[in-house]
């Protein structure tokens, strides 16, 4: 029997009655955890960019219209670097005190400036580098590089620097959330249910599937989320899933599936799909289909406890032959778990983290579960060009087993527009 999380005592607002998201105490505990990891592997310093993984380390955000705009120099013994970009270098230092060292971000815009220009750029860019950490004595040390592409690269080397991979780095340091990062999940997956419930509220037949997505946007958006996403699969686009956006008029009989993934909440990710059927109520067929779904991530749930690795959970799903696949990665991201967390390499709307849960990898390279680690895990049914049905859960590990964060209902398909 899978177990349900406590539900938080507080909103999206703040008040000084009461202890609700530590903000401090998350960046500070976030950080050391990184710290932690560079000491242990001897790297004293990593230059990061993209904006999750620049704010999971130091708290500081900004809009990421084009890769590489800010970045951080962050150490293992000194206080970071912040070099951002443009007006957020004179808009920002007096809203993120916490930080002491603030510097103007270099950017070559994807290269669009020219060879030339782009070499001088980096340059720059591999000067400055170099001189901060010649202020902190670390110039003959490794330094750690995490988002950025080859030109950099070879710029920071051209300078003299040794430089070395570190994006594995972060993800070990980011695997286990703090009791704040777990209720900030708590929060987002609250907010999930507004967006649920408009479905409710908002489907009707002939409704078109890019008004509903509009609509429940806007109930997440009210609700307190940072950024909004959601994607609708219905009637014979519902099984395979679909990531394209297509539009369709939603018809009677209709399943649909409907993701927010994406949506977050002070940085933290979304993942979870709930299954409506709408004017009617579902078929002998629909209800296997969806017990076969639910079935599998409970079992997958159920295994997933300290002790266990991702290859007992792995079990839970069926193999791709199921559906007359060849190969794995033919469901590769829909008959999965996956942890969540801020870090990525490069700009996505889910920034998947450890550890991962399929048949495609974790019954021949099994990972740990441990504590505090936060996973969503998801499962599809149903036959091309007449439907399907989803389910996703977001769930937390604990010292007796896990529990899921979301609550909204999800022992059956949800029927929508009754006539």
């Amino acid at each position: 029997m899978v177990k349900m999380a406590s539900k938080l005592t507080f909103g999206t607002s703040r008040s000084d009655l009461r202890e609700d998201i530590n903000v401090p105490r998350m960046r500070e505990e976030r950080a050391a955890s990184m710290k932690e990891v560079l000491k242990r592997e001897g790297i004293p310093a990593v230059l990061v960019t993209g904006e999750p993984n620049v704010r999971y380390l130091t708290g500081f955000s900004w809009a990421e219209f084009m890769p590489f705009l800010s970045y951080t120099l962050f150490f293992a013994e000194h206080d970071p670097v912040i070099f951002a970009h443009a007006g957020s270098y004179h808009q920002m230092p007096d809203q993120a005190p916490w930080i002491k060292h603030w510097r103007i971000g270099r950017s070559w815009l994807e290269e669009i400036c020219g060879p030339d220009a782009t070499q001088a750029e980096v340059g720059l860019f591999s000067k400055e580098i170099r001189e901060e950490l010649k202020n902190r004595g670390l110039a003959n040390e490794k330094l750690g590089i995490i988002g950025f592409e080859q030109v950099a690269r070879e710029g920071l080397r051209g300078a003299g620097l040794t430089t070395v991979e570190a994006w594995p780095l972060l993800l070990e340091a980011s695997k286990i959330k703090t009791h704040d990062e777990v209720n900030c999940f708590k929060m987002v997956a609250s907010i999930l249910s507004s967006g649920w419930q408009r479905v409710i509220d908002a489907c009707k037949i002939g409704i078109t599937v890019g008004a509903l997505r509009r609509s429940v946007i806007e109930a997440m958006q009210d609700a307190g989320a940072e950024i909004a996403r959601c994607n609708i699969q219905s009637g014979p686009l519902s099984f395979e899933r679909g990531v394209t956006y297509l539009d369709r008029r939603i018809e009677y009989g209709d399943l649909l599936h409907v993701p927010v993934c994406g949506t977050k909440f002070m940085g933290y990710p979304a993942c979870g799909y709930r299954t409506f059927v709408v004017g009617r109520e579902p078929t002998a067929q629909e209800k296997k289909w969806y017990k076969r779904v639910k079935d599998s991530v409970d079992a997958a749930i159920e295994a997933t406890r300290v002790g266990n690795t991702t290859a007992d959970a792995a079990k839970a799903f069926p193999p791709a032959s199921t559906w007359g696949y060849e190969d794995e990665a033919e469901v590769l991201t829909v008959e999965i778990g996956h942890g969540l967390g801020m870090p990525v390499i490069s700009p996505c709307f889910v920034s998947y983290g450890m550890p991962n849960i399929n048949r495609q990898w974790s019954l021949k390279y099994p990972q740990p579960f441990e504590k505090g680690m936060v996973i969503a895990y998801e499962s599809l049914e149903g036959e091309h060009r007449v439907g399907g049905v989803r389910l996703e859960h977001m769930v937390v590990v604990t010292d007796d087993g896990c529990e899921i964060l979301d609550h909204f209902p999800r022992e059956e398909i949800s029927v929508v527009a009754r006539i």
